[in-house]
This record gives C-alpha cells, structure tokens and sequence, in this order.
C-alpha cells in the first residue's frame, strides 16, 4: 500500500479549500449541462447560477464573463483529452490510436453537442473563436504534431510533409464523420479510416 507523505497530507485541501472546489465543480457541471441544452448565444450566467444553486458572486469571483468562463472550462477539459504523444514506435499504431481515442471522447452526449456549437459560434464570435483556438485547438495540434515528427524522426514519413496539411488531415476526417454527417463507426471503419489516413500522411508533401 502506497504511503502518504507529511508533506501530501500538508498539500491536501481542507476546510473552505474543500467547500472551494465543491462549489467550482458543481458549477462546472452546470456550465456543460447550459451549454448542451442552449447553446452558447443563449446561455447566460444567470442560467447556470440558477442550475448550479449558487449565487452570482460565486461566478464572478471565479470568471470575469461568459466567454472567459466556458473558455476556461473547455479548455481544462480539452487538456484533460489531449491526443497522446508517447509515440508507440509505429504511426500505423498511434493513428490507430487517436481514432479510437477521439471517438471514445465524441461519444459523450456532452460533447457530441457541444463542440458543433462552439464550433458554429466561433464563426461568428471573432473573439471567442481567437480564445478557443489558443487554449483548444493549439495545444491538440501541437500534441499531433509531436507524433508526426516523431514518424518522421522514425522514416515513417517523408521530412518534407506539409505539417499543417499532415495535422488536419490526422484527425479531420473523424470529427467531420461523427459531428456533421454521422454513419456507422464500428472496427471496420477504424480500420479503414486508419488505413485512409496513413495514405494521405505520406502523400501530404
């Protein structure tokens, strides 16, 4: 059995700390929950105080706004799915990987609505679309494209690949698949797809 350090049990929020983070976590719920069912355009603070049962202070002592709220709170999220970078040793298997893992994350009922709406707001929202894509979009891009290289480091794939071409066309093909027009994603299509993929990699040049 694992033993606990002074210095974790020290660490360990206690008291108000606790209550802190209670409340943050229920109004996390209640921000996803608001953002499913209404979207972003009509969600308000006020609707999420109403469904978390807390005060408005306890919002804005936290976030500024709406924006900085589910920017912030998306992006813990996002972080907490980040495509992984520990290569496997083979790009066939970490491409593999990725379609599973992301369909497995585009299978949350939360997210399966979510993401096309603040995909379609961005659109309109210059701001939140800036905000977005540096607290969401780059870091998973950036964790893509540590897995191409380290292909290309392997002679998987050719050095001279359009990255930024090679890193959309890694995960593209899926979210277009599961957000927009939907079908079957069983194993055949993992593997299809995979295959798909790994083609148009090597043809990315």
């Amino acid at each position: 059995m694992e033993s606990t350090s002074r210095d974790d049990v020290d660490r360990r929020p206690t008291g108000s700390a606790v209550l802190r983070e209670s409340v943050t976590e229920t109004i996390r719920r209640a921000v996803f929950e608001e953002l499913a069912q209404t979207g972003f355009a009509r969600m308000s603070m006020e609707a999420v105080t109403r469904r978390a049962r807390v005060g408005k202070a306890a919002l804005y002592r936290r976030w500024p706004s709406k924006e900085a709220m589910v920017v912030e709170l998306v992006s813990e999220a996002a972080a907490e799915h980040l495509p992984a970078t520990a290569g496997s040793g083979s790009l066939r298997d970490d491409v593999e990987r990725f379609v599973r893992d992301t369909m497995a994350d585009l299978r949350h009922p939360l997210v399966g609505r979510i993401v096309p709406d603040l995909v379609a707001e961005s659109a309109r929202n210059p701001s939140l679309s800036a905000a977005l894509h540096e607290a969401v979009l780059a870091p998973r891009r950036a964790a893509v494209a540590t897995v191409l290289q380290q292909a290309i480091d392997r002679g998987e794939l050719p050095a001279d690949i359009d990255m930024s071409l090679a890193v959309d066309l890694f995960g593209a093909p899926l979210y277009f698949r599961m957000l927009a027009v939907g079908g079957p994603t069983d194993e055949a299509y993992v593997a299809r797809l995979t295959r798909a993929v790994l083609a148009a990699l090597a043809a990315s040049r």
